[in-house]
């Protein structure tokens, strides 16, 4: 059976697979090479997070609707708009990670952690957003979604997403605020956490994080 190429989605799945390899090269050629400072405090439990967000990925690219298909039924100025979205979230996510990574320097890392001399990171791409890694990454899994995901796939793998950086953030975050107490408090009351996530830990202000999505982000 031949297989009908589609040009719009087409090209955005070309897009996305070229994103991946940029934002891959954010941490694993790009980032700082200098011996990281040795651990003052660590949260072993954000690794669950780190799983969950691996998993909404997984989910992501493994429940695909018909291949170089739209991810709903449009006509071709629809097609147009989805490949425009995901262009932007292709291009946008990876290079906010990017000077995210940039800017914590050496206090990065996958699992939640204080290093010696830590500082609060409020600067940079942190004076928009407290958790700008995880931004990129959510933006990447949705540049990854609409490109070949089938909706379902794509709704299911937001949640599991969303639940494994709220995880994240709640362990980086309460490593921040047990460091840097009310110069913390001020950054969270200035600065909203990833977007997506915004309504809920205004809600939970009081249960919050450092890491890798924020300021010290260890992974973010």
């Amino acid at each position: 059976m031949m297989l009908t190429l589609d040009l719009w989605p087409t090209l955005s799945l070309v897009v996305v697979i070229l994103s991946w390899f940029v934002f891959a090269a954010v941490f694993l050629i790009f980032g700082d090479k200098t011996k990281s400072p040795p651990d003052k405090t660590r949260a072993p439990g954000s690794l669950v997070g780190v799983v969950l967000q691996g998993m909404g990925y997984g989910l992501a690219w493994g429940i695909q609707r018909a291949r170089f298909s739209p991810i709903v039924p449009v006509g071709v100025s629809g097609k147009i708009i989805l490949f425009a979205v995901i262009l932007a979230l292709a291009i946008a996510s990876p290079l906010f990670a990017f000077r995210a990574r940039q800017t914590l320097g050496k206090q990065w890392s996958v699992t939640a952690r204080l290093v010696e001399g830590h500082r609060l990171v409020t600067q940079g791409p942190y004076r928009i957003v407290r958790n700008p890694i995880y931004t990129g990454m959510f933006g990447m899994l949705l540049a990854t979604g609409l490109a070949i995901s089938h909706w379902i796939g794509l709704a299911i793998a937001i949640i599991v997403f969303a639940i494994g950086t709220m995880i994240r953030v709640r362990n980086e975050e309460r490593l921040l605020r047990a460091a840097f107490g009310a110069e913390f408090d001020d950054y969270a009351r200035r600065v909203d956490t990833v977007s997506f996530l915004r309504d809920h830990f205004e809600k939970s202000q009081d249960t919050c994080h450092p890491g890798s999505g924020h300021s010290r982000e260890s992974g973010d």
